[in-house]
């Protein structure tokens, strides 16, 4: 494959919340599984995965709002990029194809949106699985002292709306281009097709980014806080397949997930962080043996 779709799947602009559109990639049929991309990505990222899991499933990839060829409705409010618009956003999707019941399996900050619609739509999420990120309260918890510099373009973007915009912009390639390289250890896991295509879809997309994690130190993190204090808990079947990053931060990344769903499975894996493109095979198991427990 040398484009940036997925071979074998048909592509649809379909309605998310408020009338923005989605672009959304889908291929195979059976049970329902969304996809859900991170940063600085698109759905592309998934190609692998989600060839492989449409052999069974009905497999549904979409770009976030904000990312990719999905619309980037201008931040006019603390919500536009809250994670309980998003995850509204890819219910609605799915019930436009004509499902009420979904598997949903995010990276990065596809897992934000999805821990957020399993939070709010329990009845409609049966399986949640996360890649290498914690909810967003216990992410801000974690970051202290000189270690947390893995964490800076968190504190970039969750200053006001203005400045983290223009800084970034004026420097996109470079900006984007460092996470791909930092993240990647191997060097070898972005074609340079796709390479081009996460730094181009980003540059093109610098305001609805930041939204998006300004969002994070923000109204979300008042979502999880007032979860947190009501005892809410993903009863759903949990997965979490993750690097180690605790050993370098000094927490534990399972019982932190555990306070959230008591019943998650917890799996680190021996890879960097765009592990679904490094390992596509272990990321499908992973997925598959998720979606197989009840």
């Amino acid at each position: 494959m040398t484009g940036t779709t997925i071979d074998g799947f048909e592509y649809r602009q379909l309605p998310g919340t408020g009338g923005i559109r989605l672009n959304v990639a889908v291929g195979g049929q059976g049970h329902p599984v969304v996809l859900l991309h991170g940063f600085p990505q698109t759905h592309l990222m998934w190609r692998h995965v989600a060839r492989a899991l449409a052999e069974r499933y009905l497999v549904v990839v979409p770009d976030l709002r904000g990312y990719g060829d999905s619309d980037k409705p201008e931040e006019t409010s603390a919500d536009t990029y809250s994670k309980r618009t998003m995850a509204h956003d890819i219910v609605a999707v799915v019930r436009e194809i004509g499902y009420e019941r979904l598997s949903l399996v995010g990276h990065d900050r596809g897992a934000l949106v999805g821990v957020r619609a399993a939070l709010d739509h329990p009845g409609t999420i049966t399986h949640l699985g996360i890649l290498d990120v914690l909810p967003t309260m216990d992410t801000w918890d974690v970051l202290h002292g000189v270690d947390a510099a893995v964490a800076w373009h968190l504190y970039l973007m969750a200053q006001p709306k203005g400045l983290p915009e223009r800084m970034i912009d004026a420097v996109a390639e470079d900006f984007f281009s460092s996470f791909l390289d930092a993240w990647d250890p191997s060097g070898t896991t972005f074609p340079p097709h796709v390479r081009r295509h996460y730094i181009d879809s980003s540059a093109r997309a610098v305001p609805s980014i930041v939204a998006d994690y300004r969002a994070t130190a923000g109204i979300d993190l008042e979502m999880d806080r007032a979860d947190r204090a009501s005892g809410a808990r993903l009863a759903m079947p949990v997965g979490v397949l993750s690097q180690d990053w605790g050993s370098r931060l000094g927490f534990d990344a399972s019982a932190l997930w555990r306070r959230w769903a008591p019943a998650a499975r917890y799996r680190p894996i021996d890879a960097g962080h765009f592990m679904a493109e490094e390992k596509p095979a272990d990321v499908t198991a992973f997925i598959e043996e998720l979606i197989q427990r009840t």
